[in-house]
């Protein structure tokens, strides 16, 4: 397992991580056009239908061929694709990079179980058929911390393509929205969302703050105090009553807990 730890520090070391060249606008409060490339390590996951690729999911770049995104964002008998450097979704930009996914090289937790989003576990790996060209616009998120937890109103954001409301329709361009951490002992309350969530997962924003559709598998982006940004969270599921339900924050899959899984997985494939 050291070996394997060694292995994804030196990935990360070697390119950098999470460090924009472009300043995210942190002065977002509720959802906002995100800062052209600010978040470069978020990909647009698509699947093939009909001879053209649809957005579906977020996701993180975490390594030049590694991709981290939702385990119930992948499907089996699809076509998938990421896209990298993307910002507006109707306009090409010139700074997207489009990488085919075989099927055989993703990679979903095995203990996920796909009709139990509040069982846990819902993390998968996409290993690019090729490398990604890491340049001023894709670069690599920063894994969080194995086991650290996020205070109780730390300041995240969420990035991504999801619906602007519920039921609404998805923006051509990429969004992001302030979604203060909600502690495990917070989030856990009985009128909140109680034993859904498990300690493997984290709590972030509620009320007129959410994520939505769209935006499951991306990341949840909280800045370290050296500047920093790590990836703690995948989007994962919100309530039923709606993307900005109160009391019922957008739960992420807790990168924090999964570290050595996805070190063990990168270091055997």
């Amino acid at each position: 397992m050291l070996k394997l730890l060694v292995t994804v520090l030196l990935v990360a070391g070697a390119y950098g991580c999470g460090r924009p060249d472009y300043t995210p606008n942190v002065r977002v409060v509720n959802g906002e056009d995100a800062r052209p490339h600010s978040w470069p390590w978020q990909v647009s996951l698509q699947y093939l239908s009909g001879g053209a690729y649809y957005h579906t999911c977020g996701g993180s770049l975490i390594a030049p061929n590694w991709v981290m995104t939702a385990a119930h964002c992948i499907s089996k008998g699809r076509e998938y694709q990421v896209v990298l450097g993307e910002h507006n979704r109707d306009v090409e930009e010139g700074s997207e990079q489009r990488i085919p996914v075989n099927s055989n090289e993703i990679f979903v937790h095995p203990r996920w179980i796909s009709i139990c989003a509040a069982c846990g576990n819902d993390i998968a790996l996409m290993k690019l058929s090729r490398d990604a060209e890491l340049n001023d616009k894709v670069k690599l998120g920063c894994l969080a911390p194995a086991g650290q937890l996020l205070e109780n109103n730390y300041s995240c954001y969420i990035s991504g393509w999801g619906r602007l409301a519920t039921g609404g329709a998805l923006p051509a361009t990429l969004q992001q929205a302030l979604l203060p951490a909600v502690d495990h002992a917070h989030c856990t309350q009985r009128d909140w969302w109680g034993s859904t969530v498990k300690d493997t997962m984290v709590c972030a924003g509620g009320d007129i703050k959410a994520g939505c559709n769209g935006d499951s598998g991306g990341p949840l982006n909280c800045q370290a105090e050296d500047g920093t940004w790590h990836v703690h969270g995948i989007a994962s599921f919100v309530s039923s009553a709606g993307c900005n339900a109160l009391k019922k924050p957008t739960v992420f899959t807790r990168v924090s807990a999964f570290n050595a899984w996805v070190e063990e997985t990168i270091g055997n494939n």
